[in-house]
């Protein structure tokens, strides 16, 4: 029965399972598979390659044959970025430099520098759901108090970043092609280093790839490949974070597994589609344990009935996610704009 006296961030808390009975759970699926690794490896970067050899061929023909091929190889490309996320969790392989050698490759097909988005995704994993530490790695999101008190040209760039074509079609491309070809400020000299390495590698392949198929027809394509698997990718992180009854809460209340549960979604996707974002539609399970592979992630939901219990988004009920725009700390949930609120102050 549901305390009728206890505070919302204490019926949070009591909702939250046990330390104990999910760490036994995922610690089982945390183990790196070599012959899974592999196989997905092979089953990513063969057909992404050979798509390239085939739109080759049909760039001298026709782009009505070489633009599909281009969305296909998009899909490729987002299948190599969740390989190259998990080397940067440290998952993918048992093997220190096997995840930093394949996640450097795999960076090159998603056009990441590798160790300054590892450094920045871990900072996102740290505080995702903490009002207090919004900032790195986490799609800009305001709560309705903050919003109302904001000027006329914050709130204009606010409504502007939130703007789904900006949202999904020109910021994706920007943010892959263009802005990670830059170190951040606060970033080590590793990490820093890491966009250097990645920005000459990135210069060689983009050099032999033009000298094998034209510049302008390589430019065409691998920027249809990249705006695909950018937007695709995007939606992907969008739908795992901003949902209506996700988790915000402040740093004093915050709860690492209140926040993994509740704070990062369960996108159920038809199984085609799956297989190509890697499983991290299984969101709620990576953020309880970043150490398991994306091959163990939907065995480690069926193991346990409790990760089962999180209602599934599904690709039709996500669209809805397009009309969240603020976090409503009274309501506790995502909201649109407020109607009463002019953009002006």
């Amino acid at each position: 029965m549901m305390n009728l006296t206890a505070s919302p961030v204490e019926e949070r808390k009591a909702a939250a399972p046990a330390v104990p009975a999910w760490k036994a759970v995922v610690t089982k699926f945390e183990k790196p598979s070599l012959p899974r690794a592999i196989w997905q490896m092979v089953n990513t970067l063969v057909p992404y390659a050979a798509l390239w050899v085939l739109m080759y061929f049909t760039v001298q023909v026709s782009w009505w044959y070489t633009v599909p091929l281009a969305i296909l190889a998009a899909g490729f490309v987002v299948r190599a970025f969740i390989i190259f996320h998990d080397c940067g969790h440290g998952s993918y392989f048992a093997n220190r430099t096997a995840n930093n050698v394949v996640g450097f490759i795999t960076g090159m097909v998603a056009f990441t520098p590798y160790y300054q988005w590892r450094w920045e995704h871990a900072i996102h994993h740290a505080t995702n759901g903490d009002l207090d530490r919004r900032s790195v790695g986490d799609i800009w999101t305001m709560t309705v108090r903050e919003y109302e008190a904001s000027s006329r040209w914050t709130k204009f760039l606010y409504r502007l970043n939130r703007n789904p074509f900006i949202l999904f079609l020109i910021v994706p491309t920007f943010l892959f092609l263009v802005y990670q070809r830059f170190s951040t400020a606060k970033a080590s000299k590793r990490e820093k280093h890491s966009v250097y390495w990645m920005n000459l590698a990135l210069l060689g392949m983009i050099t032999v790839m033009s000298l094998i198929f034209g510049f302008k027809n390589y430019a065409i394509i691998q920027l249809i490949v990249m705006g695909v698997a950018a937007s695709a990718g995007v939606w992907l992180f969008y739908v795992q974070h901003q949902f209506e009854e996700t988790y915000w809460e402040r740093s004093e209340n915050w709860d690492f597994t209140t926040a993994a549960l509740q704070g990062s979604s369960f996108y159920k996707l038809p199984k085609i589609l799956q297989w190509f974002s890697g499983n991290i539609g299984f969101h709620h399970i990576h953020h309880l344990s970043s150490r398991i592979p994306n091959y163990n992630l939907e065995r480690c939901h069926k193991a346990e009935p409790l990760f089962q219990s999180v209602k599934p988004i599904t690709l039709w009920s996500s669209m809805k996610s397009l009309t969240f725009r603020l976090w409503d700390e009274e309501q506790r949930k995502l909201v649109g704009y407020p109607r009463r609120t002019s953009m002006q102050r």
